[in-house]
């Protein structure tokens, strides 16, 4: 095993192997267009494509309810659910169960 410093430093003498490798780590860590920089818009582009998908999906809601209550039943409907809100020869009883009331078990 008789390795000397000739074999293992004859890949740097070649000035293009020498070269290339300069080049390769420069793009990869050191250039404004490196790798680690397109890695990390990458990662960022597919979070702001996955938060535009949530929020098409909450504005195509939005958008039915908006439908719903554009009407005279849905304006109801909502402020009968939403405030309690009653006519005035009605009476109003909410009934709440067990497991959705507020103790101090399940806060």
């Amino acid at each position: 095993m008789g390795f000397s410093k000739k074999k293992l430093l004859k890949p740097f003498k070649n000035i293009f192997l020498l070269i290339l490798a300069v080049f390769a780590v420069w793009m990869i860590f050191f250039d404004a267009n490196s790798w680690l920089i397109h890695h990390e818009l990458n990662t960022e582009i597919d979070d702001l494509e996955n938060e535009k998908e949530y929020y098409k999906k909450e504005i195509e809601k939005d958008k039915k309810d908006l439908k719903k209550l554009s009407s005279e039943e849905g304006m109801e409907k909502f402020a009968r659910e939403a405030y309690y809100m009653k006519r005035d020869n009605e009476e109003i009883y909410i009934i709440e169960y067990e497991d959705s009331l507020k103790t101090k078990d399940n806060e």
